[in-house]
């Protein structure tokens, strides 16, 4: 069965929170305190999200297999005060669910979103990542994203430092066909 990559819509805020949740609870294990994450509940990003894309809030895109979330992308301009929003968008999350880590679908997402960016205009793009979050850091490498030098404090139940990642997306190319993502698991 094929894998689709569309814009998310309310009905998909329960499939998008499961996703979301499963991927902080492993990511963000021994980063973020355990009481944190704990409140980081299904129930709650549900209806956080419920909310975000009913406003039009957040511009999230998924992957799906039989109905099922594999991973999601949001993205828009960049929300950082220090940036042209004109010519800067802003990757502001890809989360997959754990068991569907390393399977080609986050570079895909991040590809797609790179793409996306560039026809709205954006000639660069930027995201935030945790200081401490060594995995997320070294695929946004390999992405080809680079720290700029920039952080902020983040509250996660405890003050941590986050850094700014920044990516020249002019030659950004349209990811390769979902089918092609080399993908083993079941969703």
């Amino acid at each position: 069965m094929s894998m689709d990559f569309r814009r998310a819509t309310v009905d998909d805020a329960p499939e998008l929170a499961r996703a979301h949740v499963a991927s902080w609870h492993a990511a963000y294990q021994g980063l973020v305190p355990d009481s944190f994450l704990e409140g980081f509940t299904y129930e709650r990003r549900t209806e956080q999200l419920r909310q975000s894309l009913a406003s039009g809030a957040e511009e999230t895109y998924l992957v799906e297999k039989s109905g099922k979330v594999l991973g999601f992308l949001t993205l828009g301009a960049c929300r950082d005060a220090d940036v042209d929003a004109h010519t800067t968008g802003e990757i502001w999350g890809i989360y997959l669910a754990p068991k569907h880590w390393r399977k080609g679908i986050g570079s895909y997402l991040c590809k797609q979103g790179d793409f996306m960016l560039k026809t709205r205009g954006y000639v660069e793009a930027t995201l935030w990542v945790l200081e401490g979050n060594a995995q997320a850091r070294q695929f946004y490498e390999t992405m080809g994203f680079e720290p700029n030098g920039e952080t902020k404090r983040v509250n996660l139940g405890i003050p941590l430092k986050a850094v700014r990642y920044r990516k020249a997306i002019e030659d950004a190319e349209p990811p390769r066909a979902l089918d092609a993502v080399r993908y083993a698991g079941d969703a």
